[in-house]
């Protein structure tokens, strides 16, 4: 368990003094609500998994952006996707970074104990990559079609690995494999395993290849032992990822301590895309043992590519984790946490059809984000639904998720 008071290493502190010494000021200032608004509760237990996309979280802690909405996050390093579930849903966690469909599943029942459950905000857009073994790359499966073909000319198990069983990783293996005519639920064998295992699993040969977030993907590649096959960019442009998620208790019980949240990670979110120095910066702190626990470059290759020429710039420009973008990677769209409901219908974690927009209006909290959102000064968009085109050619609006959902070729 670490907690804001914590320093990170020297040179990180001397580089966060000015932004720690704004948010200092605003807090002197009174930024935050402090009459009947108040925060219910200072001091908030925030989990992270060690992943690239929890930069938003520690940063917000560490650069004081918390103190400036009269709260204190506490950022606690999880183990896997498992135990951050289960405290949120015991309340030894007030919030976590989460998956997406990770969080939807439990709302709905189908990743263990039912309990209700609220996206306050989106982390981040893209960042996660599938990657294959180097020794089944050089037999031609670079990208999805190769892998298809390989499976097809030398018949055997092939087992992938994703981070649980309906979150976001799964998703995008899924349905990256069906989209190049593999079904991942017959054709393959596919099983759960934390991201920061993934590496030793794969240079070990239990898996094949695995599906997880940065910089584990980066990690395989440096090592000589992986080889990126698809990034999840490619499978949906500016998909969302990870999500704040809470119970729906929490944010029932602590309403303003939610929007405070909110708003300072959104407050870090916009740091983060502000220049690419913040984000070296932010590489530098998160490549600690506190946080992720490998090398500076690893992290720095995910997001600012591995060098500037401008083929890789624009690769980075098509694949890059977005953690702000104007405020467009924030917003919980309905349409976005609909999505997944309608993948869990298409594998068949769901039997049938739920009340897809009725539940996503309930999960989906645009109400406490509006707010936070207002504090933080941060556009929103005109309208609680997007749409996008996905890498099998077909269009998501959310406009009819239950034809949606029946619509794949391949599904369970």
């Amino acid at each position: 368990m670490m907690n804001s008071a914590q320093t990170p290493a020297e040179d990180s502190v001397v580089e966060l003094t000015g932004v720690s010494a704004a948010a200092e000021a605003a807090t002197r200032a009174g930024i935050w609500v402090a009459g009947s608004d108040r925060p219910e509760q200072r001091t908030v237990r925030v989990g992270f998994m060690p992943l690239t996309d929890c930069a938003s979280v520690v940063m917000a802690s560490l650069l004081g952006f918390d103190k400036k909405y009269g709260i204190e996050i506490v950022v606690s390093r999880e183990a896997s996707w498992a135990a951050v579930r289960d405290k949120l849903c015991n309340g030894e966690l007030d919030a976590a970074q989460v998956l997406y469909g990770l969080l939807y599943g439990v709302h709905m029942g189908i990743s263990g104990q039912q309990k209700d459950m609220a996206v306050l905000m989106t982390l981040n857009h893209n960042g996660q990559a599938i990657t294959v073994s180097s020794s089944l790359a050089a037999k031609g499966a670079r990208d999805g079609a190769g892998l298809a073909k390989c499976m097809a000319q030398e018949p055997r198990l092939y087992t992938f690995a994703q981070t649980f069983p309906g979150g976001t990783h799964a998703m995008w293996l899924h349905y990256w494999m069906a989209a190049h005519g593999v079904n991942p639920q017959t054709d393959a064998k596919v099983i759960t395993v934390p991201p920061p295992q993934m590496v030793a699993n794969l240079r070990l040969g239990q898996i094949d290849g695995y599906c997880a977030g940065a910089p584990w993907n980066q990690r395989a590649v440096a090592d000589g032992i992986g080889v990126t096959a698809a990034t999840s960019a490619q499978i949906w442009p500016d998909h969302p990822e990870k999500v704040l998620g809470a119970s729906a208790e929490f944010a029932d019980r602590c309403p303003h301590t939610a929007r405070a949240l909110s708003a300072a990670i959104l407050d870090a979110s916009r740091w983060l895309d502000a220049a690419p120095a913040n984000r070296s910066r932010m590489a530098k702190i998160l490549a600690g043992s506190d946080y992720l626990n490998t090398s500076v470059d690893v992290i720095d290759a995910a997001l600012l590519g591995p060098n500037s020429s401008a083929a890789d710039s624009a690769h980075h420009a098509r694949n890059e984790m977005k953690f702000f973008n104007d405020g467009a990677v924030n917003f919980p769209y309905l349409s976005d946490g609909m999505w997944f409901l309608t993948q869990h219908k298409r594998w068949g974690l769901l039997k049938t059809d739920p009340a897809y927009l009725d539940v996503a209006s309930t999960v989906n909290r645009i109400d406490l984000y509006r707010e936070a959102a207002s504090l933080a000064k941060v556009a929103l968009p005109a309208s609680s639904m997007r749409s996008s085109r996905l890498i099998d050619g077909l269009v998501w609006d959310g406009s009819n998720p239950a034809a949606y959902a029946a619509s794949f070729p391949i599904g369970a």
